[in-house]
């Protein structure tokens, strides 16, 4: 058996590369073990929430809405309108649910990471373990909703599926920078804050439940500071049937994509300096 080699940096590597220990993928692993013992609990929130939102924003009032001949948005139902949003809608909430208690738990209260850290493992692969199981969550959130939706007929068309991927990029674009704040707070009550001033705003007024044109010139521009709005424009121009009664032109798509990335990536690096300056001593 070859012995580990050791790099510049210090850090313990085996011959192929990894960590001692499985490195970010033993991370992984870990926090999908603990998410088997917990995921009935997560039910209701990832999966059963944003259907009662569909069945009763999508169906209902889009039944007072829609008329014979007429609709809110000029060719699209209501309830496809409204399922498109959702999708994307959801994986945020998702990714902020699971950026900040599980990993404030895990820095001040379990204080898993500081376990972690006292084996071979890195700080750079608490956030990359954590960032690769997030990306599962969020792919299990996005294509059971996408899944049913298209069973119910509120999206439309084999592309629908491609607003599985687009929704998890979203989540992401919030997920990380949460993250990097969630690794220097001190304290979680901020949290309650981002989610009631932050969140909840976002998932209303990000063209959700309806056009963001709607809104105050103002807020129609703080609108699309918001990721969730880019990611709500590529789901409803993939998910709503062919021809695309809401297209995005290819030049426009690169760059909510882009822009998607950037937070995404952003999030991450902040998010390993700023846990690293937190527990590196």
């Amino acid at each position: 058996m070859s012995a580990p080699a050791t790099t510049r940096e210090g850090d313990v590597r085996t011959r192929a590369g990894s960590a001692v220990g499985g490195g970010w993928r033993s991370v992984t692993a870990y926090w999908l073990t603990l998410y088997r013992r917990i995921w009935k609990s997560t039910v209701i929130s990832s999966v059963l929430a944003p259907l009662l939102y569909l069945a009763g924003m999508g169906y209902g009032l889009g039944a007072i809405i829609d008329a014979p001949g007429r609709t809110a948005v000029p060719g699209v139902a209501y309830v496809g309108f409204v399922a498109t949003g959702l999708v994307a809608a959801q994986t945020m909430m998702t990714s902020v649910a699971e950026t900040t208690y599980n990993v404030f738990g895990a820095i001040k209260w379990q204080r898993t990471y500081h376990a972690m850290l006292a084996s071979p493992l890195r700080v750079v692969d608490l956030v990359r373990g954590h960032v690769a199981y997030l990306a599962l969550r969020l792919l299990m959130v996005s294509t059971a909703f996408a899944l049913v939706a298209l069973a119910l007929g509120a999206m439309r068309g084999p592309a629908a599926l491609l607003t599985i991927p687009i929704a998890v990029l979203g989540g992401l674009a919030f997920g990380l920078p949460v993250y990097a704040y969630t690794a220097g707070t001190a304290s979680d009550e901020g949290f309650n804050m981002l989610n009631r001033f932050v969140i909840m705003p976002l998932f209303l007024f990000s063209g959700t439940f309806f056009p963001i044109s709607q809104l105050p010139q103002v807020l129609e521009w703080l609108a699309w500071a918001s990721p969730l709005t880019h990611a709500i424009t590529l789901t409803r121009a993939v998910g709503l049937g062919s021809p695309a009664p809401l297209p995005v032109e290819g030049w426009q798509a690169a760059l909510h994509l882009a822009y998607l990335l950037a937070w995404a990536i952003g999030g991450y690096v902040f998010g390993v300096r700023r846990l690293r300056r937190r527990m590196v001593v």
